[in-house]
């Protein structure tokens, strides 16, 4: 009884250390933005909404995917990103079917397991046409009241 929670226990403290594993750290200079700790990640694509609702999609099929900044004349404002990966961590597919997946019709149900997607959503700031860090960016004071 001992060992079999013991095992249950180590399987799960092993899935939540995968879990852990996949958290990306925004990072960028003046024109570009990625992530660092791409571990266990494959398969990014990035989204970038620009402050006109203008939208780029940059994929990197390994690593992190990277965004510039339009070099001739890159918009101030807010940017707004979303961030999608697969991580090394597999699910059951809910559409998997023995069935379909033998005859290739249906590419969903190709695999039993699949890859358990990550997503993120963030944004960043540019000013005088060039990405500001979270550092700089102005505080609002607090308790201060309109």
């Amino acid at each position: 009884m001992a060992r079999r929670f013991l095992t249950t226990f180590a399987a799960g403290l092993a899935l939540a250390t995968q879990a852990l594993a996949a958290d990306p750290v925004q990072q960028n200079n003046t024109n570009m933005l990625w992530f660092e700790n791409w571990v266990g990640l494959s398969n990014g694509m990035l989204r970038v909404a620009d402050p006109d609702g203008y939208i780029t999609t940059v994929t990197a099929k390994e690593g992190t995917p990277v965004y510039q900044l339009d070099a001739d004349s890159p918009l101030d404002g807010v940017y707004r990103y979303e961030l999608r990966a697969a991580t090394d961590e597999k699910m059951k597919n809910r559409d998997y079917d023995p069935d379909r997946a033998e005859s290739g019709n249906n590419i969903n149900a190709a695999e039993e397991y699949i890859n358990v997607p990550f997503y993120r959503t963030g944004s960043f700031v540019v000013e005088r046409g060039m990405i500001l860090r979270p550092e700089d960016l102005p505080r609002e004071e607090e308790g201060k009241s309109e």
